[in-house]
């Protein structure tokens, strides 16, 4: 056993050739181990072993700096960084983070959580180390589809116009979370097919390595422009090339012998380069190769089946956003669904297998997915924008600037509003209500289970005038039974969930179920529970009128409590000028680690008996 002696990366420098190899088996099955027992980035994962392995024995980290991308592909670096006893701790609370963080280990010299973000990040840390007269290595590694994103373009523009050292990886696995789609993946697919460049330029470099030191610089002149015409011959069009990066490969991700000759090769080069290796999604686990979109992202599971252990009960809200949007398309020609990479996590796989001339999916570009919609709009379509609440933040200029100010009818279906529980503080949506609320024109809808959620999307239709957000979250419905007839609501207007006498609660959401459990607890106190459904408009009529009534108010949400939806209720009493004691219950003003759910929500009293004492101490 290989992995039981790595306790840091100085480990690794010792071993052989056939240890790493073995190693890297070692460390496939203690992730598969791992992950199906709670969950996490499977497919990545394995398919990026032995490229850590090779990294960590070429270069020194925490001196030299290593940027991975969106961290999915980290849980090897984790494993061979110091944190391989605490592995099995991986996304429970108080244990491991799914994500690269700088607070975790001296070894993650960037924390990330969102894609794309780690060529801009590696030229930073590549400028400072000039500034400071330093003398580490910088390496980037960017894949799973990173590089659709257009801050990776932006990034990689300013690096090749630098031309600082630093080496930019593109782990290329043809996949991001889905299948990767655009015009870099088709370009990505013609450099793959040049294998003759890649035999030619490994005789070069052998050459010009036996020729003596003088003649051996000026051999590598001038194989660098033999270099850069054959890949102009045999590889046409090399954008990297033209953007200043001196390009190698591709080469083999799961070859560690032709991995560590390359890399120790690049490293001796002082200047920006970029190595293309080629990596299998799911590789050394067969139902991971078969099915990499499912085990990117993946639930526990059998170890020997592959087989996803499913929880009982009703459909996701995800699920159920895609029955309404499917059902809606079949009436109305003009929907269109986009999504930003998350066709099966939003639940359009049904719309695009059912009306793939009206699916888009752009790839990692939020950006763009908005402003595309917009256009859309313009022309009189009704684009619906489904992204996760976290990553419509990388948009919010688009919402504001070409959507909201133009009054166009976009409808944005925000899944995993409030707690993505084991993917943490990177992935939580708790910052849509604050971020959206205060734009002008934006309606604002907040259903509390999967009925509401298909009445607030046909209500949806029924705004012309600007932007529609509906935000859900990442859990099985409340399986409430389903109307024979689904009728949109009349914008802005809450509904009475129960009336009483010594206190109001305002809420908002599927937690308006837990509320009412509370309520039913509090002993002699007999509260009014309100489902205020819109956040924006809020039903000011209703709201006031039973404010009149109560001396004391609560609002709960799953959002943070600055700017949500409790302070939109202290505006709208401000600006009555009604005096009343509040008390606001949401997601505090931190950042909420990873962990189970209730352990989450327990950690913060908002758990249901934490928030039936706070209640009761508010009150009494």
């Amino acid at each position: 056993m290989y992995l039981e002696k790595i306790n840091s990366p100085e480990d690794l420098k010792g071993l052989t050739l056939k240890e790493l190899r073995a190693l890297a088996d070692e460390m496939r099955e203690k992730i598969i181990d791992v992950v199906s027992k709670n969950g996490g980035h499977l497919a990545p994962n394995l398919g990026a072993v032995e490229l850590t392995i090779a990294l960590l024995k070429v270069f020194n980290p925490p001196h030299d700096k290593i940027i991975w991308d969106v961290s999915h592909q980290t849980y090897g670096y984790k494993l061979l960084t110091g944190r391989r006893e605490g592995f099995e701790t991986l996304r429970k609370f108080g244990g491991l983070s799914g994500f690269l963080k700088r607070d975790e280990s001296i070894y993650d010299a960037f924390g990330t959580g969102h894609a794309s973000t780690s060529l801009s990040a590696a030229l930073g840390f590549a400028i400072a180390r000039d500034k400071k007269g330093e003398d580490n290595d910088v390496v980037a590694v960017i894949g799973d589809g990173a590089l659709t994103g257009g801050i990776a373009l932006e990034g990689l523009n300013q690096i090749g116009y630098l031309k600082k050292d630093m080496l930019v990886i593109l782990n290329d696995n043809e996949m991001s979370i889905a299948k990767n789609v655009g015009g870099f993946r088709e370009y990505l697919t013609r450099l793959q097919s040049a294998e003759i460049y890649n035999l030619i330029m490994e005789d070069a470099w052998n050459l010009i390595e036996k020729l003596p030191a003088g003649l051996n610089k000026k051999a590598a002149h001038a194989a660098e422009k033999l270099h850069i015409g054959l890949k102009n011959l045999i590889v046409p069009n090399i954008i990297f090339e033209e953007l200043g990066l001196s390009y190698y490969g591709p080469i083999d991700g799961h070859n560690i012998n032709e991995l560590l000759m390359i890399l120790s090769k690049v490293k001796k080069i002082k200047r920006a380069k970029l190595l293309h290796i080629i990596t299998e999604k799911g590789k050394g686990y067969e139902p991971a190769c078969k099915d990499p979109a499912l085990f990117h992202g993946v639930g526990p599971f059998e170890c020997k089946t592959g087989k996803v252990i499913k929880r009982k009960g009703p459909k996701t809200y995800s699920e159920v956003f895609g029955e309404a949007i499917v059902k809606e398309a079949e009436k109305n020609k003009d929907i269109i669904a986009i999504t930003a990479a998350m066709t099966e996590g939003t639940g359009l796989a049904t719309f695009k297998e059912r009306f793939p001339e009206r699916f888009f999916d752009v790839g990692i570009a939020e950006q763009h997915a908005v402003t595309f919609a917009g256009a859309l709009a313009a022309e009189g379509l009704r684009p619906v924008c489904a992204v996760y609440s976290t990553f419509l933040q990388r948009a919010y200029d688009q919402i504001i600037h070409d959507i909201a100010l133009q009054k166009l009818p976009v409808i944005f279906c925000l899944d995993r509003a409030g707690f993505t529980p084991g993917d943490g503080p990177t992935h939580h949506g708790v910052f849509d209500l604050s971020y959206l609320r205060i734009i002008p024109n934006m309606l604002i809808m907040a259903p509390r289970d999967e009925v509401e959620l298909k009445k607030m999307f046909k209500t949806a239709f029924l705004n012309t005038d600007g932007p529609t957000a509906i935000r859900y979250p990442r859990a099985r419905s409340i399986g409430v039974k389903h109307p024979t007839k689904i009728e949109a609501l009349p914008i802005g207007k809450a509904e009475i969930l129960k009336k009483g006498k010594d206190l109001l609660i305002l809420t908002v959401g599927p937690i308006a179920y837990e509320i009412l459990e509370v309520a039913e607890e509090l002993g002699s106190i007999n509260p009014t529970v309100i489902d205020a459904r819109f956040v924006k408009p809020l039903d000011e009529e209703t709201i006031l009128s039973f404010a009149e009534k109560n001396k004391k108010i609560v609002t709960v949400e799953t959002n943070t409590v600055i700017g949500g939806f409790g302070s939109a209720v202290l505006e709208l009493l401000n600006r009555k000028s009604i005096k009343k004691e509040i008390l606001l219950i949401g997601i505090p003003d931190r950042f909420i680690e990873h962990g189970e759910e209730d352990k989450l929500f327990e950690s913060i009293g908002m758990d249901k008996n934490s928030l039936k004492d706070r209640i009761k101490k508010f009150v009494k």
